[in-house]
């Protein structure tokens, strides 16, 4: 922690220095800002019975088995105040059907380039822990992102979190890319920490694109809950392989085990099988993507996926680990997923079922429509 601290001052007097030096040329010139949003609208239904649309299974009552819905509606604004500096903010306003306590605002952050080797940020922003935190969710080759994401977002790895970031890349043969957070680690929009101990995680990417379009990453984490030693690690890949003229083939796999420290602490004193060691989870999932350019006036692309998942929240005791299957059709008629359709299915096996509760066999139908803006 002191070392970190340590370069944070040094790189806080760095930035100092800089935006002091530009002032002039800052105040003579226009603040170059860009505003982006997003909107997700989705319909979805239920096929089994006894099972409403958000997975909650019922015994006795009538169930809501289909509904529309607004998944996403994302306001982005950025600014280039200098020549190092940015500044990135964005909101969701569809967590406003929910109480907003807590959410709407996803990105707070700012950003101090120095060179492509090192660079600084500060703020609420997604610590990278993985994969699916190196693109947005609208980039997506599936529905949405993976149990496992949720759930070591809860448990404070991924996902928005405030706190600061050293990270950047050196180029040559093996390309390398890294990233050290430092987190609160209790989610985002909090008055303050609920503890004084830290979450620690680093990054490490390489990939060797002359001969395999493959990434591979490692991740790991150590912190403090609550007085606790806490953990998370995890490695990915992805790759990129062209098939033949238009079509390629896009993988992604993932995998990652650490404490569940969430389910711990909900658990009351006399409830709880051990101590927080004891309480661990662990997930891993295979994302294949087919996909067909077309580049017509009215169609970009076609992709086919499937993904499967294996999540398992408390593997150290009889935990109920689920199966998840994704499978998607997605339509794109404006490049970058500017505007596309998505149909696909989310289908949950459970190890067991059980009644009344959310962790109960289902499947969902979906059917969303996207446009970035």
């Amino acid at each position: 922690m002191k070392h970190f601290l340590v370069l944070c001052c040094f790189m806080s007097y760095n930035l100092s220095s800089t935006i002091a030096q530009e002032n002039l040329q800052t105040d003579s010139n226009k603040v170059n800002v860009v505003i982006k949003g997003l909107l997700q609208t989705r319909f979805i239904m239920s096929v089994s019975n006894g099972v409403d649309v958000s997975g909650l299974h019922h015994i006795n009552e009538e169930s809501v088995n289909n509904t529309f819905d607004i998944k996403r509606a994302r306001i982005q604004v950025t600014s280039k105040i200098s020549e190092h500096v940015d500044v990135n903010l964005l909101l969701n306003m569809s967590d406003f059907k929910l109480d907003p306590k807590n959410k709407v605002l996803e990105n707070a952050s700012f950003t101090y380039q120095i060179n492509p080797y090192v660079n600084f940020r500060m703020g609420q922003f997604r610590p990278a822990f993985g994969l699916e935190d190196m693109y947005p969710v609208d980039m997506i080759k599936s529905m949405d992102y993976s149990n496992q994401y949720t759930a070591f977002g809860n448990n404070g790895w991924q996902s928005f979190q405030i706190g600061a970031s050293i990270y950047g890349g050196i180029k040559g043969r093996y390309p390398l890319k890294y990233e050290v957070t430092v987190v609160n680690g209790n989610n985002r929009n909090q008055v303050m920490d609920n503890d004084n101990g830290k979450y620690f995680s680093s990054r490490l990417e390489v990939s060797n694109p002359t001969k395999l379009p493959i990434k591979v990453a490692l991740n790991g984490g150590v912190g403090q809950a609550f007085r606790n030693k806490v953990y998370a690690v995890g490695i990915d890949l992805s790759g990129i392989i062209l098939l033949n003229k238009g079509w390629f083939l896009e993988i992604e796999a993932e995998a990652k085990q650490g404490n569940n420290h969430t389910l711990f602490y909900s658990l009351d004193t006399n409830k709880r099988d051990g101590n927080l060691m004891s309480y661990q989870m662990r997930g891993f999932y295979i994302l294949p993507n087919l996909r067909y350019v077309i580049n017509s006036h009215y169609l970009k692309s076609l992709e086919f996926s499937c993904r499967y998942e294996y999540f398992d929240p408390d593997f150290k005791h009889a935990g109920n680990f689920k199966q998840v299957y994704t499978p998607m059709v997605s339509a794109e008629f404006i490049k970058t997923y500017n505007f596309r359709i998505q149909v696909g299915a989310n289908i949950n096996v459970y190890d067991k079922d059980i009644p009344a509760s959310t962790q109960y066999n289902s499947q969902l139908f979906i059917l969303q429509i996207q446009s970035r803006f």
